[in-house]
């Protein structure tokens, strides 16, 4: 099963580019974030032509966050439980689905702005909601799929100059301790299984050619549990998805797992 996620940067905006990707990269299974779409505008008509359900979960032209499949979506559930605070409350950051017999899970983790501020506190307790929530509705040994924008640089090998993000959000020790609490937990990730190298990257800014002088940073991650993560494949970052006219910022992370 292919499974892939890709922060879009408003669905509106690139829908052309996503059904041209989904054509030729044919995911069984995406992850999309920041959709920017309220679930009324939510174009499943035209991904359902090209043989794909969806479950979205959105609110406004801000974050929102989707699950296309064409092995089947069922089991539906949008944010975190009931019991759960959720200092983003209303934001749309998180969507979960059963697709193909593996518990899927598209997440857009908040950025943090800066350092010190109150949006980067939110972030951090927004990431103890995270896993409090998935021990609660997971087990390790579950086949489970967690992926999405997580706004963390797992290393410093995850990013092209350690020295020029130092004082900056998506590396600090406390995010980066919030990503390794979740695999702590039970999950991999799934680029790092396959890959051990440095300069692979996700993002890249769009101020300054940064895509075109390779300054970017790994911050979209498919963490998978175990059961899944022994039977990873292959793994690709498709930078050829930042190509071209109006690009997204982010670019698709993709695995296959033999299932």
């Amino acid at each position: 099963m292919r499974i892939a996620t890709w922060n879009v940067n408003s669905l509106k905006a690139r829908l052309p580019r996503v059904e041209e990707w989904l054509e030729y990269a044919q995911p069984d299974v995406l992850c999309l974030q920041e959709t920017k779409l309220a679930d009324k505008n939510f174009p499943s008509m035209a991904f359902s032509a090209l043989g794909y359900d969806s479950a979205a979960h959105g609110h406004n032209q801000w974050n929102g966050v989707a699950i296309l499949s064409r092995v089947g979506i069922e089991d539906v559930t949008t944010g975190f439980d009931d019991e759960t605070i959720d200092p983003y409350e209303g934001d749309a950051r998180l969507v979960a689905a059963r697709c193909g017999g593996i518990n899927v899970v598209s997440v857009y983790v908040p950025n943090g702005r800066e350092v010190g501020t109150e949006f980067y506190d939110r972030k951090l307790v927004w990431f103890d909601a995270l896993h409090g929530w998935i021990a609660k509705q997971y087990s390790p040994t579950d086949a489970l799929v967690v992926a999405g924008d997580f706004n963390v640089a797992p290393e410093d090998r995850d990013v092209w100059s350690p020295k020029a993000f130092e004082g900056s959000t998506h590396v600090t020790e406390p995010e980066r301790a919030a990503v390794r609490r979740l695999e702590e937990w039970g999950l991999v990730d799934a680029f790092r299984h396959q890959y051990d190298q440095d300069g692979l990257y996700s993002y890249w800014d769009y101020r300054r050619g940064d895509f075109h002088q390779h300054r970017g940073m790994r911050i979209d991650l498919v963490l998978v549990t175990e059961p899944l993560a022994e039977k990873i494949g292959w793994a690709l970052i498709d930078r050829n998805a930042r190509k071209g006219k109006q690009p997204s910022d982010h670019t698709p992370v993709v695995i296959d797992i033999d299932v």
